[in-house]
C-alpha cells in the first residue's frame, strides 16, 4: 500500500478542526498518518482533544511561536516523509473515500505529480453552496466522468483561464512539492503558482471527478477580505503578468494569451464593485477598476 501523510496546519475554530481531524481518521484507506501543527492558538482544547486519541498514526504539536499561515505550511510540508502528501485545511472535511480516490489515481498514473478529486463547497454551517466564484470554477473545470490526465500547456492554459483547483483537497507527490516549495511573497495565488510550476516543467495533474472532499468557504476568509479591498488583485495582476512572460518564453501561445487576459480574475473584480459600494468601501474601487481594465 502507498502511505500518505496528511498535514494539518491549524489556527482557528476548534470544533471545525476536530471535524477535519475526525474525517481523516474515518478514511476507508488505512495507510495514512495525520500530523497537526497548531500555530499557537490561544486555547488548551486542541491539545486536550488530541491527548485522548490513542491512534499512533496521529501526532499533534503546538508551535512555540506563531509562524503565520505561510510559515506553518512550510513547516508542515518539510515534515512530510510519505510518498504522497496532503496539506489539508483545518476547517475542511474529507469524505470517507478521499484517500481511496487519490491513491487509486497515483497507482494508475505513477507519473502524476498531483491529483485533484471531486469537491463540494460548503459554508460555515456545513451547507452545500455554490457562490459565484465557485460557479465560475465549475464552469471552467474539465468536464469528464472518468479521470483526466493534464500536462504541459494544456494543464497551464486550463488553470490560468480559471483556477478550478482547491488547494486543501489536492494530493501531491511529496518529492515534487517539496522540491518546488511555496513561492515567497505569494498568498492568494500560492496554490496556482505551484500547479503552474509543475506544468512548466512537464509535470502531470490528474483530475478525478468522483466527489470525495468538502471545501469550506467562509465569507470572512483572508482571500475574501483581500478581494473586497483589492489587495488580492494587486497580487494576481503581477502574477499573471509574470506567467504570461514565462509561457511566451516556452512558446506556449495559448497559455500566454490566457495569462495576459486573466479574464475570470478580472470578472471576479468586477463582481465586487457593487459589493464594495454596498459596504461603502469606496477606497477599494481604484484597485478593483485598475484590475478590471488592466
Amino acid at each position: 500500500m502507498t502511505s500518505v501523510d496528511v498535514m494539518l496546519p491549524y489556527y482557528g475554530d476548534v470544533e471545525q478542526m476536530k471535524l477535519a481531524a475526525r474525517s481523516v481518521m474515518s478514511q476507508h484507506y488505512q495507510d495514512w498518518k495525520l500530523h497537526v501543527f497548531d500555530d499557537g492558538y490561544p486555547s488548551d482544547e486542541p491539545a486536550a482533544f488530541f491527548s485522548e486519541i490513542t491512534d499512533p498514526r496521529v501526532s499533534y504539536e503546538k508551535n512555540e511561536v506563531n509562524l503565520g499561515a505561510n510559515g506553518n505550511y512550510r513547516k508542515a510540508l518539510a515534515r512530510a516523509k510519505a510518498p504522497i502528501v496532503v496539506i489539508m485545511g483545518a476547517d475542511d472535511v474529507m469524505l470517507s473515500n478521499y484517500l481511496d480516490v487519490v491513491v487509486r489515481n497515483f497507482d494508475a498514473h505513477p507519473e502524476a505529480d498531483v491529483v485533484q478529486p471531486g469537491v463540494q463547497v460548503i459554508d460555515e454551517l456545513g451547507i452545500a453552496r455554490m457562490p459565484l466564484a465557485d460557479a465560475v470554477k465549475w464552469a471552467y473545470a474539465p468536464k469528464t466522468r472518468v479521470p483526466l490526465v493534464l500536462t504541459g500547456e494544456r494543464m497551464a492554459t486550463s488553470l490560468v483561464r480559471a483556477d478550478w483547483a482547491y488547494f486543501p483537497s489536492l494530493a501531491w507527490k511529496t518529492e515534487t512539492i517539496q522540491r518546488i516549495g511555496f513561492t515567497q511573497g505569494l498568498d492568494v495565488v500560492q496554490d496556482l503558482a505551484l500547479l503552474l510550476d509543475i506544468a512548466a516543467e512537464g509535470g502531470t495533474m490528474i483530475f478525478d471527478p468522483e466527489l470525495s472532499f468538502l471545501y469550506r468557504r467562509h465569507s470572512a476568509s483572508d482571500s475574501s477580505v483581500r478581494a473586497l479591498d483589492g489587495r488580492r488583485f494587486d497580487e494576481e495582476r503581477r502574477f499573471f503578468e509574470s506567467q504570461a512572460e514565462r509561457f511566451r518564453a516556452l512558446g506556449w501561445t495559448s497559455a500566454a494569451r490566457a495569462a495576459s487576459n486573466h479574464f475570470t480574475s478580472r470578472m471576479n473584480a468586477g463582481s465586487l464593485v457593487l459589493k464594495s459600494l454596498a459596504k461603502r468601501k469606496t477606497d477599494s474601487l481604484p484597485r478593483l477598476i485598475k484590475h478590471i481594465v488592466g
